[in-house]
């Protein structure tokens, strides 16, 4: 059976959830039925933007933004939409009409690179049994306590220390090029292809939804660098956008309401391995906004973890993770600042959480829990103190040994900075005095340094009250119109929508675009099954006129003033708002007349006539 391209866009349709798609782009924060979120088409510093995941559309009450899953991303990519379906249709594994013109040589190119790294990881886990040096892998494998099913979950493997012995294996099913771009080949001074990783545990990398798009590797002998190897940025693969242990982290992530950020790979195994699934890393990059957002969809208390080494590295990269998730979640109201216990809180008034998980001894997540168990490790999990104090807790520590006013001068610069970040004025005064406290200084000139550094833009509290952008009002004939024609998409109205058809004629509408949709409306008022398919067939319909699929949002939302009213109530209700526009389109002509009789002259016959039909115009208003 021959499938149409509207086929297709609709089964694309069909496959996008709105507040999944929103949120790969925006952190969105539930507010009743609906999500709120910073709108990414304009300078938005409030929330402004609503996704409703019921009406399967978003809309910004600031700049007028809206429409469905589709024409969100084709907005926010600035693509072109045959591109974007093409794209889409290959994501969910549909095949396009042949007669649609789009080149799918880069889709075939994608698919082959991610055939040819499943290949790689299937070749790589057999060498671990087979390659005469693989016993430094296993040994090593065995030292972290991670056994066959450890191994077999995440495909790790073997790289044997040979130079084609990968390429030899692959060259029959893939091109030189796919090989290449898939990051398992490089090119010699000379000309040859060599296998790129080799003499190394291979740990394979998935996206969430467990394709094998690249690999790591970690050395095994003394003196062999650099310890990681990692994949390059290709076609299938960007490691700003990937976390590593996701795809099998991402239901207990769901149950947990809360994920573990750690620092490499051997750390995510080894935990995963001891029975704590939810826990992630980057993978050979620092902790990124995209990664949080990532996340952001997989907790809804945005409850994040992190767990990296004790050193003073490892106690950076805490800092920068911190600092990339407060800037992410800032806009959604305060960061978790106060604990009223370690448990977990669940409190919505909360734009987000972040812990720090430290093990004592100055180990890494990785040895502690491979010396101390699951169980230790859960502990410190279960009492993991918020950002704030682990920061300040280290700040004072570092501050004990300074005795001199210069000294301790130099640590309250570090410290207020974390102080200033407390919104609410009881608690941050609390601190204030432990700190002064724990460093023995002056109270009241801490007081006065935090007081300095605050600014008046700090507090930033959630609401979605916005003001809109546009501030020239629609004329109250357009506003009129509107709500005539927003009666087509009420949910669950009892009046078909042929009988709207009959019911409101296409000539009562003055404005062209209103026009031009109440004429959609009528071609596909016969054909579809309920109001959401309407809703579905108008945002295809003016999927590349972004003016009238604003409309078309604005309608959607209006419809709901009209929802709950039986038949005979809305019946009403149409025929005043029918009544309403020819009154008003009556009153525009009258004001025009009068407009024309003030500027002819008093004996014109020009004049006369004008009187006349001023005259029948106010006969016909008063019948």
């Amino acid at each position: 059976m021959t499938v149409s391209y509207e086929d297709v866009v609709s089964q694309i349709k069909d496959r996008l959830d709105i507040v999944d798609v929103v949120s790969q782009y925006v952190v969105l924060k539930k507010r009743g039925a609906n999500y709120w979120g910073i709108c990414p088409f304009h300078d938005d510093k409030n929330p402004s933007m609503s996704v409703s995941p019921s009406k399967g559309i978003y809309k910004c009450f600031a700049c007028g933004a809206g429409g469905d899953a589709l024409n969100f991303l084709l907005k926010i990519q600035n693509k072109d939409f045959k591109e974007l379906v093409a794209e889409l249709a290959e994501k969910f594994g549909i095949e396009l009409p042949k007669n649609t013109g789009f080149n799918s040589q880069n889709k075939e190119l994608k698919t082959q690179m991610k055939d040819a790294c499943k290949e790689a990881a299937k070749f790589y886990q057999k060498q671990l049994t087979l390659d005469k040096d693989s016993a430094k892998a296993t040994s090593y494998l065995k030292q972290r306590s991670i056994g066959d099913d450890i191994v077999n979950l995440f495909t790790l493997g073997w790289a044997p220390n040979d130079y084609q012995k990968l390429y030899d294996h692959l060259k029959d099913k893939f091109s030189d090029e796919v090989l290449e771009k898939a990051g398992l080949i490089t090119k010699t001074s000379k000309g040859n292809w060599i296998d790129r990783f080799r003499n190394r545990i291979i740990i394979p990398i998935q996206n969430e939804d467990g394709e094998f798009v690249a690999f790591g590797a970690r050395a095994v002998d003394d003196g062999q660098n650099p310890k990681y190897l990692n994949s390059s940025d290709s076609l299938i693969y960007n490691k700003r956008k990937i976390l590593f242990g996701l795809y099998t982290a991402k239901d207990s992530i769901k149950e947990e309401d809360a994920v573990i950020i750690m620092e490499g790979y051997f750390d995510v195994i080894s935990t995963q391995a001891h029975g704590i699934k939810n826990c992630v890393a980057s993978c050979g990059t620092a902790f990124t906004p995209e990664h949080v957002r990532l996340l952001s969809r997989y907790t809804k208390s945005r409850r994040i973890y992190l767990s990296f080494d004790t050193d003073s590295a490892g106690v950076m990269a805490t800092k920068r993770g911190g600092d990339t998730i407060r800037d992410v979640f800032a806009s959604l109201g305060n960061i978790k600042q106060f604990d009223e216990s370690h448990m977990a809180s669940g409190n919505e008034n909360y734009a987000c959480e972040i812990r720090v998980v430290s093990p004592p001894e100055g180990k890494d997540p990785d040895e502690y829990i491979r010396a101390y168990g699951a169980d230790a490790m859960r502990e410190h999990i279960k009492n993991a103190p918020l950002l704030i104090d682990f920061e300040l807790n280290n700040l004072i520590k570092k501050g004990k040994d300074m005795k001199t006013p210069q000294e301790k001068s130099h640590i309250i610069q570090e410290i207020v900075p974390v102080l200033t970040e407390i919104h609410n004025k009881v608690i941050q005064g609390e601190y204030i005095k432990m700190v002064a406290t724990a460093l023995d200084i002056s109270e009241p000139g801490l007081i006065s340094e935090v007081k300095k550094l605050s600014k008046s833009g700090n507090n930033v509290f959630f609401t979605p009250n916005v003001k809109r952008i546009v501030t020239k009002n629609d004329e109250i004939a357009k506003i009129a119109q509107k709500n005539l024609l927003s009666v087509y998409l009420i949910d669950g109205n009892q009046i078909t929508l042929p009988q709207l058809s009959e019911m409101i004629p296409t000539d009562i509408f003055t404005d062209g675009l209103l026009m031009i949709i109440k004429t959609t409306i009528d071609k596909y008022a016969a054909s579809v099954k309920n109001v959401r398919e309407l809703r579905e067939k108008l945002y295809t319909e003016f999927i590349e006129a972004p003016e009238t699929t604003q409309i078309v949002t604005e309608l959607v939302y209006m419809a709901d003033s009209f929802k709950g009213l039986d038949a005979n109530d809305l019946i009403q209700a149409i025929n005043d708002m029918k009544n309403k526009i020819c009154r008003l389109a009556h009153a525009k002509e009258n004001k025009e007349l009068q407009k024309q009789y003030s500027a002819v002259n008093d004996d014109d016959i020009e004049a006369l006539k004008i009187q006349m039909a001023l005259r029948d115009k106010i006969k016909q208003m008063e019948i």
